[in-house]
């Protein structure tokens, strides 16, 4: 396997601190939420989240930011450890710190703190930048960028450079291979050098005419216009290339964008071609969240556990559609399996069970879980397609994902009414039944379509004129 390819990474540090809690009352003082049983995580952000990420892949990462004596610097460079090698410009004030406030996973509050910003660049900062096969910039307009503008203008005319830009930074330097703004962002960018208004509600459209406006004003070889779920609209100032998201993953986008700079200029780095770039920047990113985001992120602090069964962000989704229709009185309908490989007695239960109440929830074992159920050659079908495919079903509502050998800690978040089983469990006892009980949710058996099964389908593909090798074509 090719070791990729080292990677410079230019901007501004910032420290992210999340606090999490339960929110199950409001101050008796005034109509906000108590926030109780706090845990706090810490984390590199910004251009260090960006360099952090991209050192995950395996890259030798270098990263030229602004750091000072306060404790929140010192925090940052502790948090980086030796994962990254750092060379530090001098830092006028305080290193920008970013809390959120969260509650079952979902943020209340940001608090925001230091205005500290980059004083000059260095002699070593700037040979970094010149000896560079690549560079990310992650511009979050606390003058790292600017005090190597020039520098990073004579990169950009010889080797990939990745910019990614925020509105409080400047427009990247000419000549970029690829700058990546949000669809947010590249509206403010188009709008401040008096592009069209749009129609904000038409955002494919209006990313599109943001992407080729700022092609031309930015001089850049492409614009990605990274549109959060649906993937990114990739602009080289002609038509437009949509790159959809292999999956819808809803979840903390926090740290998605630096997910999808970092693997862009990784990709580059490594000589890929701008539309395989972005197309590896759009899946990691969409895996990135699926995942968990930044609770997946290990800093050396005390990190925000993962909700016990929540491996993926369908499951995020899942439990916004069950408390929705559970609010509105209606009848929350969950069923469960690996789901290998869909067959008509999958739809069979699914159809049945959906007819039974108001929405139906799908809750499916990860792959890990698959494997430890089934054997080493399971599942034949990974999580993210076998999520899609049962997605697409129109008597699905949504998908919940667990990682346990049995669903019962997912059930516990969902809380369904009906927990929907094939026939084929009439002769056993469910260990989730006394758990849906507790509740006065009732286990519902459905009729059971003889002679379907995964492990059949794919025994009689094994077995078919040319083995598993001629079921492939």
């Amino acid at each position: 396997m090719t070791t990729p390819a080292p990677l410079l990474v230019v901007g501004d540090a910032l420290l992210d601190h999340d606090l999490f809690g339960r929110v199950e009352r409001l101050a008796p003082d005034a109509p906000v939420p108590v926030v109780s049983d706090v845990r706090r995580a810490t984390r590199p952000g910004g251009a260090a989240l960006a360099a952090w990420l991209a050192a995950a892949d395996g890259r030798d990462v270098t990263l030229v930011t602004a750091l000072g004596d306060d404790p929140s610097s010192a925090e940052l460079r502790a948090a980086l450890g030796d994962r990254v090698r750092l060379l530090a410009l001098r830092l006028d004030g305080t290193l920008s710190t970013k809390t959120r406030v969260l509650a079952e996973g979902r943020p209340l509050l940001r608090l925001d703190d230091g205005e500290g910003r980059a004083e000059e660049a260095t002699a070593e900062a700037r040979r970094a930048v010149a000896a560079a096969g690549a560079v990310l910039v992650a511009d979050y307009g606390r003058g790292c960028a600017d005090v190597l503008r020039a520098a990073l203008a004579e990169a950009a005319a010889r080797v990939p450079v990745v910019w990614d830009p925020h509105p409080r930074g400047r427009p990247p330097v000419p000549g970029v291979r690829l700058a990546t703004p949000s669809a947010t962002e590249a509206h403010t960018f188009a709008a401040r050098s008096g592009g069209p208004v749009g129609d904000p509600d038409d955002e494919l459209r209006l990313a599109a005419q943001d992407a080729h406006q700022l092609v031309g004003d930015w001089r850049a070889a492409s614009v990605a216009v990274t549109m959060s779920g649906r993937g990114a609209l990739l602009s080289h100032g002609g038509t437009p290339l949509m790159v959809p998201s292999p999956v819808t993953a809803q979840g903390d986008a926090c740290g998605a964008g630096d997910r999808f700079a970092a693997t862009a200029a990784g990709l580059l780095a490594d000589g890929q071609l701008t539309e395989a770039a972005v197309r590896g920047a759009v899946h990691a990113a969409t895996r990135y969240v699926a995942e968990g985001g930044v609770r997946t992120l290990d800093a050396g602090r005390t990190p925000e556990p993962a909700p016990p069964a929540a491996v993926g962000a369908p499951t995020d989704e899942a439990l916004r559609t069950a408390a929705r229709v559970r609010a509105a009185g209606g009848t929350v309908v969950a069923a469960g399996g690996c789901f290998d490989l869909l067959h008509a007695g999958h739809v069979a239960l699914l159809q049945a069970a959906r007819r039974t109440g108001d929405c139906l929830v799908v809750c499916v074992n990860s792959d890990a879980s698959v494997r430890r159920r089934k054997g080493d050659g399971r599942p034949l079908v990974p999580l993210a397609d076998r999520v899609r495919v049962l997605r697409a079903l129109e008597c699905v509502d949504a998908v919940a994902v667990f990682d346990e050998d049995t669903p019962e800690l997912l059930l516990a978040r969902l809380r369904p009414h009906i927990w929907a089983k094939g026939g084929d469990y009439a002769r056993t006892d469910l260990p989730e039944a006394s758990l849906v009980a507790s509740w006065d949710g009732q286990v519902v058996l459905f009729p059971y379509l003889d002679g379907r099964s995964t492990s059949g389908i794919a025994e009689r593909a094994a077995h078919a004129p040319g083995g598993t090798e001629g079921a492939r074509r």
